[in-house]
């Protein structure tokens, strides 16, 4: 695997690193297409319970790599880029069956904010800045932004950060309920590593099935998320990780998930 994208999996957890750091981990055509490769051996791998996406050095994602969209050999143009790398990346990081953190370590721009949005349970600590940077070079925001920040901040605090491209700090991003938490420096990777091995050690199968129905919530009506709710509780209630979930409650003891 190219050192574009790192995997580390341990304790169930599968640790991807963004690692283009002297670039801010911009994305070029090749950490994409690794990034949706490497996402997709963390679904299919069964000793993986749990997904961790961060970035190596002073930044988790400064978006898109602009010298590659400003070279004309190496320009695989907008259409491309949006259906063949970010589309793709969001896409994935929704279907996955796994909960998904992004510990998110350093700036997330652009896009780069986007993706860290697009996963299950954002922490940052106390230094991080999200900014939707598309409006500075006269652009729009993709990666699913106009999708998922105006549902987690409201329409018109999300249509303001998209026009005007202010910075804003993760202290701030998780007052608005941008992200899910906000943390000391000094706490981060401790808390991400938590959080992880927490999520691990859950059960796997309803986890999955939560996030599809939050998935749904998106454009489903009342009706069809009952009759979803309906239909994936019957599923979640056939699993073994239920049976071993009710028996450790009657017997008093700490349950022994298996991920099914």
């Amino acid at each position: 695997m190219s050192k574009s994208i790192l995997l580390k999996i341990e304790n169930r957890v599968a640790y991807i690193t963004l690692n283009r750091p002297e670039v801010f981990n911009s994305f070029n055509r090749e950490m994409a297409f690794l990034l949706q490769d490497t996402l997709d051996e963390c679904e299919k791998n069964i000793a993986v319970r749990a997904i961790v996406l961060t970035g190596d050095g002073k930044a988790f994602c400064a978006g898109q790599d602009l010298k590659e969209v400003t070279d004309p050999e190496l320009n695989p143009g907008f259409k491309k880029i949006l259906e063949e790398h970010y589309n793709p990346i969001i896409t994935r990081l929704r279907a996955i069956k796994k909960p998904v953190i992004a510990a998110v370590n350093g700036v997330a721009a652009g896009a780069g904010a986007n993706i860290a949005l697009a996963c299950d349970i954002v922490v940052a600590h106390e230094k991080v800045s999200f900014i939707q940077a598309f409006s500075l070079i006269g652009l729009v925001p993709d990666s699913a932004g106009t999708f998922f920040l105006p549902r987690l901040i409201g329409f018109q605090k999300a249509l303001a950060l998209a026009m005007l491209g202010d910075k804003i700090s993760a202290t701030e991003a998780e007052k608005m309920g941008m992200i899910y938490k906000c943390v000391a420096l000094e706490d981060f990777d401790q808390t991400i590593d938590d959080l992880a091995l927490k999520l691990a050690h859950m059960p796997t199968k309803a986890l999955g099935l939560i996030k599809e129905l939050y998935n749904k919530s998106m454009t489903n009506d009342l009706d069809e998320q009952l009759a979803l709710e309906s239909k994936l509780q019957i599923e979640a209630a056939q699993s073994e990780d239920y049976a071993e979930g009710v028996a450790a409650f009657i017997e008093k003891r700490k349950p022994n998930f298996k991920g099914r």
